[in-house]
């Protein structure tokens, strides 16, 4: 992923179907829905962080957080972000980890964009 512009990064369509389920806006569900996939991020990276400090990952942890990354990200219409993620679930699940440290600084990049068009959708 390398635009930065929320077309580019979220199928609008998802987006569209969470709009259409608050159609006044009165609950605020689009925002909480960003909020909790925000707070999600939040608690996740720190451990992934964690997960990759040692000579070897923690090849549980980074199945977990991108496992659960993989759905929230596609709730989002954060296509890319999810394919990524299952990717990245896919190599630690065959026991590959050449090249996983890659896919998961691509990963990193790839949430700092989706945040960013989140953040300008609301």
């Amino acid at each position: 992923m390398t635009a930065s512009h929320p077309a580019a990064l979220l199928d609008l369509e998802a987006i569209r179907r969470l709009r259409e389920l608050d159609p006044s806006g009165g609950t605020k569900l689009l925002e909480r829905v960003v909020n909790a996939f925000s707070n999600s991020l939040d608690r996740l990276l720190p451990d992934l962080a964690r997960a990759r400090e040692g000579a070897t990952p923690d090849l549980a942890v980074v199945r977990h957080v991108s496992h659960t990354l993989k759905s929230s990200s596609a709730s989002l219409g954060a296509m890319a972000l999810s394919a990524r993620c299952a990717e990245i679930e896919t190599m630690v699940r065959d026991g590959q980890v050449q090249g996983l440290s890659e896919q998961l600084d691509a990963m990193l990049q790839d949430i700092q964009q989706v945040r960013a068009a989140l953040a300008a959708l609301l």
